[in-house]
C-alpha cells in the first residue's frame, strides 16, 4: 500500500531557480541609470551596526548568558531522565537584537537586522572585519550578486550557517530596504507583488483559558511548548488546549528538539488523536535529518521544521526526503530577503508550506518577513500575534519605535505600504535602547 508519504518520493523534483529579475518599470529605470554611464548607481558609503538592548543598563556581556549548568538532566522517567541537548543559551534579564544600518552616496539608507537574542557583538564582528570591507564602494543595488559574494568569502572555510550567515542576514534586508526606497516601492512589489495585503498570525498560550481567550479574540493559531517538563503531565494539559480551541482554530506544538525518534513518534500519535494540531515543530534535535522523514512517514499530524536552519542547502535535504510539511526559516538568521525567498520557492515546488520564525527582534526583521510571506504562495501564518497593544520596546517587536507602527489585529499582520520595508524609525526613541560600548 502506497502511503501518503511514499507517494511524495515518486515526484520528479525540479531545480530551484534563482530569484527571478526585476522586470517592468523597476529594470527600466535601473537601466537607463547604467546607460548613463553611472557605475555604481548607489555606492555603498558605510555600514554601521548598533547593539539594541532592554533594559539598557551597564550589564557586562558576560553577564547576559543564561544557560542550564554541565550535566543538567531532562528529569524525566527512565531512560528519559538523561543529559539535556536541547536547551539554549538565553539573555539573562535583558532583550537584544543587533540593528544594521547602510549608507549610499545619494543619501538613501537602508535598516536591516541580526537575530541576535545572544552574544550580537559576535554578529556585529563577523560584519565589521569581514563584510563591510567586501560592500564599501559596490552598488547597493546588486543584492545578488552582494550576497553571493559575502558568503563565498567563507564557503571554503567551511562557514555556511550560524553567525555568519545571520549577519549576512542583516546586511540583506537592508539592501532590500535600499532597493525599494530608491525605486519608490515597498519591498513586496519587488519580489513579484503581493497575493494579499495582510498575513495571518498566531499567538502564543499555556493554558486551555488562555487559548479559549485567543479565540475568542480572533485568533485561529495558538502555540505553546510541549515536552521540556513531564511529557504524561503536559499531555492532559495539551489536550485541554486542542478542546478549549476546538473547531475554531488550530494549536501549535513547538519541542524545541525535546525527543529522540521514538518518543516523538509515541507523542505525535497522541497528537494525531485530537484532530487540530496544525503542526508539531521541531522534534528532534536539528542535526537529525535523516530522521526526520521516519518521523513525517510515522505520524499523520504535519511536522514542522527550520528555524535553526540558516541555507538554501540545509532545507534541501530535509525537503527532498520529505522531512517536513511545513518549514519556518528565520529571516534574520538564514541570508535574510534574498535567502529565505530561494527557501520558501524550493518549498513551494514541493507542495510544502511555509510561515516566518519572529520569535523576537525588532521592526526591520519584522516587515521583511511579512513583505516575503505576503508575495509567497506558500505562506501560511506568521509568528507575533501577540505583538498586537504589547507597550514594550521588544514585546512589541520594536513597534513602538516607529513613526507609523506596523498594524496589528487580532489573527492578522498587515504588511507596511511606504517604500522599502516600510518602515522608519523615531531616533530619538531607538537612541535610548542603543548599548554604547
Amino acid at each position: 500500500m502506497i502511503s501518503r508519504r511514499n507517494l511524495l518520493r515518486t515526484a520528479s523534483l525540479t531545480p530551484l531557480a534563482a530569484l527571478t529579475p526585476l522586470t517592468g518599470i523597476f529594470a527600466n529605470t535601473i537601466n537607463e541609470e547604467r546607460r548613463r554611464g553611472v557605475k555604481p548607481i548607489l555606492k555603498i558609503t558605510d555600514v554601521e551596526t548598533f547593539i539594541v538592548r532592554s533594559p539598557n543598563d551597564d550589564a557586562k556581556p558576560d553577564e547576559l548568558i543564561d544557560m542550564p549548568p554541565i550535566g543538567f538532566m531532562k528529569g524525566k522517567p527512565g531512560v528519559g531522565h538523561r543529559l539535556d541537548h536541547a536547551s539554549p543559551s538565553r539573555p539573562k534579564g535583558h532583550t537584544q537584537t543587533l540593528l544594521v544600518k547602510i549608507h549610499t552616496d545619494q543619501g538613501i539608507i537602508g535598516w536591516g537586522e541580526c537575530h541576535a537574542p545572544t552574544a550580537p557583538r559576535v554578529h556585529q564582528r563577523v560584519i565589521s572585519d569581514l563584510l563591510r570591507p567586501i560592500l564599501l564602494g559596490q552598488d547597493a543595488l546588486n543584492i545578488l550578486p552582494l550576497w553571493e559574494k559575502m558568503y563565498s568569502s567563507e564557503r571554503m572555510r567551511g562557514h555556511s550557517t550560524g553567525y555568519f550567515t545571520t549577519a549576512i542576514a542583516g546586511i540583506d534586508i537592508a539592501l532590500w530596504d535600499i532597493l525599494g526606497k530608491y525605486l519608490d516601492t515597498p519591498v513586496y512589489q519587488l519580489l513579484g507583488g503581493k497575493f494579499r495585503s495582510t498575513i495571518p498570525t498566531y499567538t502564543s498560550g499555556k493554558t486551555p483559558e488562555e487559548a479559549a481567550e485567543a479565540i475568542k479574540l480572533g485568533f485561529t493559531g495558538i502555540k505553546t511548548g510541549f515536552g521540556k517538563g513531564s511529557t504524561a503531565d503536559d499531555m492532559e494539559r495539551i489536550r485541554a488546549m486542542s478542546k478549549a480551541v476546538g473547531t475554531k482554530g488550530q494549536l501549535f506544538i513547538d519541542s524545541l528538539g525535546a525527543f529522540n525518534l521514538s518518543e516523538a513518534i509515541l507523542v505525535g500519535r497522541k497528537f494525531d488523536e485530537m484532530g487540530n494540531i496544525a503542526w508539531f515543530e521541531d522534534a528532534l534535535l536539528p542535526e537529525e535529518y535523516d530522521k526526520y522523514p521516519i518521523l513525517a512517514e510515522a505520524i499523520d499530524t504535519p511536522i514542522c521544521v527550520g528555524e535553526t536552519y540558516s541555507n538554501r542547502f540545509q532545507f534541501r535535504d530535509l525537503l527532498i526526503k520529505n522531512g517536513a510539511d511545513a518549514i519556518n526559516p528565520d529571516l534574520g538568521r538564514a541570508g535574510g530577503i534574498t535567502e529565505c525567498k530561494r527557501i520558501a520557492d524550493l518549498a513551494d515546488s514541493l507542495g510544502v508550506l511555509w510561515s516566518a520564525h519572529v520569535s523576537s527582534g525588532f521592526p526591520p526583521y519584522v516587515a521583511a518577513s511579512i513583505h516575503l510571506m505576503v508575495a509567497t504562495p506558500n505562506a501560511a501564518m506568521i509568528e507575533g500575534g501577540n505583538i498586537a497593544g504589547n507597550t514594550s520596546a521588544f514585546g512589541s517587536r520594536g513597534n513602538i519605535l516607529l513613526k507609523n507602527p506596523i498594524k496589528y489585529e487580532p489573527g492578522y499582520a498587515h504588511v507596511p505600504e511606504g517604500p522599502g520595508l516600510g518602515i522608519e524609525f523615531d531616533e530619538f526613541k531607538l537612541k535610548e535602547l542603543i548599548v554604547r560600548e
